[in-house]
C-alpha cells in the first residue's frame, strides 16, 4: 500500500484537490465454476485499489486541514457499478467489489466531511474497454453509451459547486442521469420466537416490499 501516488501528485503540482479512483477488471465466471484466484484478483483490484490511495489522500488532506486550522475543499470520487447496486448474473466476484465501494463511499463522507472532504461515487454505463465482447451492442447503444456521458457528473463532483454533496452514487451514461437510492428499511412486524410462525408472515411482508429486480430490472425470484 505505497503513498507514492499521492507523494508524487503534491511533489508536482504543490498541493491535492481531487481524487479519482477508478481500477477495475473483470473476471467474469458463474459463482459455483469461479476460482478464488478470480474471486481474489477481483476484489483487491476494485476494494484496495480504492482504498489505498483514498486513505493516503484522506491523510494529506487531514494534514493539511490541521495545518490550516479549517477544512480543506477536497474530492474523493470512486466508481462503483449497477452490477453491485442491483446485482448480474456471473459477477458475483465484481458485484460483491462495487458493492463494496458504495458502501465504503458513504462510510468514508460520514467519517471525512469533519475535514472537508467530500467523498461520492459514480456508476458508470459505459463502453470502455473493459465491457467490448461482454455482448452484442448496436451502434445506437454503442452512441448511448460514449463514456462522454459519465464524463460531465465526474467534472461536476469534482468542482466547488458540488461542495454540499457526500455520500452519494450516480448513475450515468447510457441515456440517464440518476442519483441511486441503496438499502432502505422496508416492511416490517413485532419478532416472532416460533420460525414455524414465520411463513406466513415473511409471505405479507414480501408483498408489501418492493420489487426485488437485478440490473435489468427483472424480477428475482424471493
Amino acid at each position: 500500500m505505497k503513498r507514492s501516488l499521492i507523494d508524487e501528485a503534491v511533489g508536482t503540482f504543490g498541493r491535492l484537490d481531487v481524487l479519482i479512483n477508478n481500477a477495475g477488471i473483470l473476471r467474469d465466471r458463474m459463482m459455483v465454476n469461479m476460482t478464488e484466484h478470480e474471486w481474489d484478483s477481483v476484489i483487491k483490484v476494485h476494494l484496495k485499489g480504492t482504498f489505498a490511495p483514498s486513505h493516503h489522500a484522506a491523510q494529506y488532506w487531514r494534514q493539511e486541514a490541521k495545518r490550516r486550522g479549517s477544512p480543506v475543499s477536497a474530492r474523493l470520487i470512486n466508481t462503483s457499478s449497477a452490477s453491485g447496486l442491483f446485482g448480474n448474473v456471473g459477477q458475483s466476484n465484481y458485484g460483491a467489489a462495487k458493492a463494496g465501494i458504495a458502501a465504503f463511499t458513504i462510510i468514508s463522507a460520514t467519517e471525512l466531511r469533519q475535514y472537508g472532504i467530500t467523498v461520492n461515487a459514480i456508476a458508470p454505463r459505459a463502453q470502455t474497454r473493459m465491457t467490448e465482447g461482454l455482448r452484442e451492442r448496436t451502434e445506437e447503444e454503442i452512441k448511448r453509451r460514449n463514456p462522454r456521458w459519465v464524463a460531465p457528473i465526474v467534472v461536476w463532483l469534482a468542482s466547488e459547486e458540488s461542495g454540499d454533496v457526500t455520500g452519494r452514487v450516480f448513475e450515468a451514461g447510457d441515456g440517464i442521469l440518476k442519483i441511486a437510492e441503496g438499502w432502505h428499511a422496508g416492511p416490517g412486524i413485532e419478532p416472532v420466537e416460533d420460525p414455524n410462525e414465520l411463513g406466513a408472515k415473511i409471505a405479507e411482508l414480501i408483498k408489501q416490499a418492493r420489487p426485488n429486480a437485478d440490473i435489468w430490472g427483472r424480477d428475482i425470484v424471493s
